[in-house]
């Protein structure tokens, strides 16, 4: 899913960095590093303790800073100063969106949601909090909530960060042109480089998830003219080279990633390219990378669900999934209970969740597979995609 979100990532998450706290958010991320270097936050924090406006744009720099270096540790840093702006204003609708954005990063989307439901409450001009609820209310499977809060910040701010999401909203109703539309919108109002690079980055994930290559290479290389640090259009590159049959510059592409992003999402792409090269995977820097996410509190049980029943062990697999369905009822989670059900040899259970998970319309190849190799076992007539490579399941999820 397109949140950190996947893995942060979205994952999905599509926090932005709140950098000014006014009612107009900044664009969508990773475009947005504050107005100020973060050095010179700090000091001014010296100076003004009592700033809770300051403590909260420097708690949403942490959170971004997580999201881009893949380092958990500025989760902790990111607490402690959201902590203290919660101590001088609590009710403050800058100080919830801060709180929501770090739980959203942490994947705490029901978390996320009180607080951006608050920030909201306290100030209904706040396009920046109407994202994060945006966020959470996709993560926790309200898509008509969601939807309510993306159109309240078209209204507010059409701007990039109003765009991505609505392109998103479209895509998880089956909408692609619309998706595309609405990142047309967001491409045509970027301006900063890591804005640029952000939008051009998923106009390249629609196209690859259309199965057109060659439109995806040249977004994710546009995304790169404009920020060449911008990672997951690097990896939208290697995954480019993987589904089009150039694994030797797969390989390349993603030890470049991986050293620069050592993402749990990244590492098992990285992984499923070298077994489809006849290579042996090393899962070590995985599991590591899993084990200090858990140690700053951050749950993703869903990428764990994934990789187990992909690659290691499908009953362990339906634990991570129920827990994180349990939590967060979403498409995706769906997706992966079902799947790990069906390796695990439950299909007529699993049966019930692909069909959640293609409720509604969503044009996701990975999901349509799984629904279809899970009616087969079932004795239905089902039709799996000849153009679908179900050696390569984690390319095939967004980002």
């Amino acid at each position: 899913m397109r949140t950190f979100f996947a893995g942060l990532v979205l994952l999905g998450a599509m926090i932005f960095t709140i950098a000014s706290f006014s009612a107009a958010p900044s664009a969508a991320p990773p475009a947005t590093a504050a107005a100020r270097p973060l050095e010179t936050l700090q000091e001014r924090l010296k100076r003004l303790p009592r700033d809770h406006r300051g403590w909260a744009e420097l708690a949403s720099q942490y959170v971004d800073q997580a999201r881009v270096t893949g380092d958990p540790s500025y989760y902790v840093k990111a607490e402690g100063a959201a902590r203290t702006a919660a101590g001088l204003a609590p009710d403050d609708d800058a100080v919830l969106t801060a709180r929501a954005a770090l739980a959203a990063g942490r994947h705490e989307f029901a978390e996320a949601a009180r607080l951006a439901g608050r920030a909201v409450a306290a100030n209904p001009y706040s396009a920046a909090a109407h994202g994060v609820l945006a966020d959470a209310r996709t993560q926790l499977g309200d898509l008509k909530g969601a939807a309510r809060a993306v159109d309240r910040m078209l209204e507010l701010q059409p701007g990039v960060a109003a765009f991505v999401r609505a392109s998103y909203a479209a895509e998880l109703r089956g909408d692609q042109e619309g998706a595309r539309r609405y990142l047309e919108y967001a491409h045509e109002d970027a301006w900063l480089p890591a804005d640029l690079a952000y939008v051009r980055h998923y106009l390249g994930e629609l196209a690859l998830h259309a199965g057109d290559l060659a439109t995806a290479r040249s977004w994710y290389a546009r995304a790169l003219q404009a920020d060449p640090s911008f990672t997951p259009a690097l990896a939208g590159q290697a995954r480019a080279s993987a589904l089009g049959g150039d694994l030797r510059q797969a390989l390349d592409l993603y030890q470049r990633v991986v050293t620069r992003l050592p993402l749990p999402q990244y590492l098992v792409e990285q992984g499923e390219v070298q077994i489809e090269a006849g290579l042996r995977p090393d899962w070590t820097l995985l599991d590591a990378q899993r084990r200090l996410l858990a140690a700053a509190g951050v749950g993703d049980d869903l990428t764990a669900a994934e990789f187990e029943a992909d690659h290691r062990d499908p009953e362990r697999a339906v634990r991570y999934a129920r827990a994180e369905y349990a939590r967060h009822p979403n498409l995706v989670a769906a997706d992966a209970l079902a799947w790990a059900l069906f390796r695990a040899g439950e299909p007529e259970e699993a049966l019930k969740y692909a069909e959640r998970a293609t409720a509604t319309g969503w044009n996701n190849p990975l999901i349509r597979y799984h629904r279809a190799r899970i009616e087969r076992a079932l004795g239905r007539p089902a039709r799996v995609d000849p153009g679908f490579d179900p050696s390569l399941p984690s390319l095939a999820r967004l980002s």
